[in-house]
């Protein structure tokens, strides 16, 4: 009786940020070519389902979904992967060395976003493009 008078009523639960020092923008450039994929097949599904009949256009109906789905987690985890390094990562010696940094992560969350809300191919290549240079960036520090 003791035990649940003196429990929390509400049970927080958060991430831990020990600073471990293991960073890497793999995750971010695997998950910026998936949605560059994603957004080819989404806009294949969509000239299948426009040939299709019947049960053919149900299945390219439910692959397109998938698809949008895959594509929204995956810009979702290049946000959360670029902002890790950003807030946990970078520091003020790197942003000296590179001075463009602070737009580039800046664009690449913002791209992000864009291709959560959209199926734009451009964007897509411009997420890759801006991950690239993060990573660029990133490998460039680790060496110093």
């Amino acid at each position: 009786m003791f035990k649940r008078l003196l429990a929390p009523r509400l049970v927080a639960r958060a991430h831990c940020d020990v600073p471990c020092g293991i960073y890497d923008p793999s995750t971010a450039k695997i998950a910026a070519d998936t949605v560059a994929k994603m957004v080819e097949k989404i806009v294949g599904f969509e000239k299948e389902i426009t040939a299709a009949a019947g049960g053919s256009q149900v299945n390219a109906r439910n692959n397109l979904v998938r698809s949008i789905q895959v594509k929204e987690e995956h810009a979702e985890r290049v946000k959360h992967e670029i902002l890790i390094l950003w807030g946990d990562y970078f520091k003020p010696e790197h942003l000296a060395k590179h001075p463009t940094l602070h737009d580039t992560v800046w664009k690449a969350v913002k791209l992000a976003s864009k291709n959560k809300q959209n199926v734009d191919a451009a964007a897509a290549t411009e997420l890759q493009a801006a991950v690239k240079t993060i990573s660029d960036i990133f490998w460039d520090t680790k060496k110093a």
